[in-house]
């Protein structure tokens, strides 16, 4: 088996593809209708892409600390820079667990952990 996507349900996906395509980078696949009230989106920078989801008739809860999604980067301090002048709020670190490694999180629109990381 091999992993292909992860799925997200959104409150607007209008607000959610722009904030991944310009606050993480991802590529927008596709898009397309899904029923009535309903529309799905698949975003990707590789093989795995990310599903997004948004039913206007389906109220979503707040997301907890937990899932999160993890996005890796070459240049942490450079993410950063770019979250905070993009006016992302970094909701904790920098934490460098080990010397290789270093992070921090980020919430999506929908409140979504997202924890970017440095591995060298």
């Amino acid at each position: 088996m091999k992993f292909i996507f992860a799925t997200i349900h959104v409150r607007d996906l209008e607000k959610s593809v722009r904030f991944y395509e310009t606050v993480i980078g991802l590529k927008l696949a596709r898009r397309f209708p899904a029923g009535p009230g309903m529309e799905i989106a698949f975003l990707a920078d590789g093989p795995a892409e990310l599903e997004l989801i948004c039913n206007q008739k389906e109220e979503l809860s707040e997301c907890g600390s937990y899932p999160s999604l993890g996005f890796e980067t070459d240049d942490l301090d450079q993410a950063m820079e770019n979250m905070k002048s993009q006016g992302v709020a970094i909701v904790s670190g920098p934490v460098q667990p080990n010397p290789k490694t270093r992070f921090f999180f980020i919430q999506d629109p929908d409140g979504v952990q997202l924890e970017i990381i440095e591995q060298k």
